[in-house]
Parts: C-alpha cells; sequence; structure tokens
C-alpha cells in the first residue's frame, strides 16, 4: 500500500461514496465502510487509552495492537487483500494467558467502571464488539478472510481483561455488579 495522501480535502466524496484501496467506489453507508469506520473508532481509543499512565509493557502492547488495528483496516479497505494473519491471533491469545493469569476469577458481573484508564479499556472493548459485529456482517454479504473476525473477537475479550488489569494497577478493584441492590424506582 503506497502512500496516496497527497492532499485531504478531494471532494470526491461529496456525492456519498468513498473510494476504496483498490480504486473502486461505494456508498459511505456500505458495509465495508461500516466496518472500516468502526476499525478506525477502536484505534482511535485505544490511542486515548494510551494517555493514561500504564505499564510500559502493555503501553508497547496496545501501540503494537494499534498498528495491528490500521493493518486490519487496510485489509477491509482493498477487497481480497490480507494483511492479518493466524499469527496475529495467537499474539493476542498470548496475551489473554499473559494478564489472566494473575486475576482472581470472576464469580460476578462486573459493571464498566472503576479508574478512568479501565473504563477506557471498557469504551474500547464495547467499539471493537461492534466492530467485530460489522466484519461478521460484511462477512456474510461477501467472502473475507476470517481472521480480521477472530482478531476482533480476541481483542475484545484482551480488552475486557485489560480493564481488571487496570484496575488493579490503579490500587482498586473490579466494580462488582449488586444483583440485589435496592434501587429507587
Amino acid at each position: 500500500m503506497g502512500n496516496r495522501l497527497s492532499k485531504i480535502a478531494t471532494r470526491t466524496g461529496d456525492n456519498g461514496t468513498t473510494g476504496l484501496g483498490d480504486g473502486s467506489r461505494v456508498g459511505k453507508d456500505n458495509q465495508r465502510v461500516h466496518a472500516m469506520g468502526d476499525v478506525d473508532e477502536l484505534n482511535s481509543h485505544v490511542g486515548l487509552l494510551l494517555c493514561e499512565e500504564l505499564p510500559s509493557a502493555l503501553r508497547e502492547e496496545l501501540i503494537s495492537i494499534q498498528h495491528d488495528l490500521f493493518d486490519l483496516g487496510g485489509e477491509l479497505c482493498i477487497p481480497g487483500y490480507t494483511l492479518i494473519g493466524d499469527a496475529h491471533v495467537a499474539r493476542l491469545d498470548t496475551l489473554l494467558e499473559k494478564y489472566n493469569a494473575d486475576l482472581p476469577p470472576l464469580k460476578d458481573f462486573i459493571l464498566p467502571a472503576g479508574s478512568r484508564a479501565a473504563a477506557l479499556a471498557h469504551v474500547c472493548r464495547t467499539i471493537c464488539r461492534r466492530g467485530e459485529r460489522a466484519i461478521v456482517s460484511l462477512g456474510n454479504s461477501e467472502k473475507i478472510n476470517d481472521n480480521p473476525r477472530r482478531y476482533m473477537n480476541r481483542l475484545s475479550d484482551l480488552l475486557f481483561v485489560l480493564s481488571r488489569v487496570l484496575n488493579r494497577f490503579a490500587g482498586g478493584n473490579d466494580v462488582l455488579w449488586e444483583k440485589d441492590r435496592k434501587r429507587d424506582v
């Protein structure tokens, strides 16, 4: 993929279409464009998470994930092109194992809360789930590589685990959902 951004305001999208990496044009409401947008939004939110105080190893891993997400968006942008492979998914499996190792087992549901970094990780997780749904939808209408869907599935799990890790890093714990909590209704 070469550098094709010679200018940003091209006006070519004024008619409601956008260009894909293969030169074709599709509507901005196309399933592929939705999936690309969700991946881009997730990458931006991971960037926001990186503004927080984080363990240095985790920071580097999140930066690698940002690069993967950029590649994933590139793959979605070029029909028939493959950038995300089995090794990308396997790396997330390794990170899941690493970060899950020291966490206590969950016996209750947790709320997407706690430290600011943990809450941001939960926001990333929910955007990731939306992106995964968009990729599934795209895959139901046209042939795409399985690894972007698998990658997003693993990444959403990892972001959940990281929210728990980040609460502990900040000196807190999981915020548990209280099933029988009295509510004023």
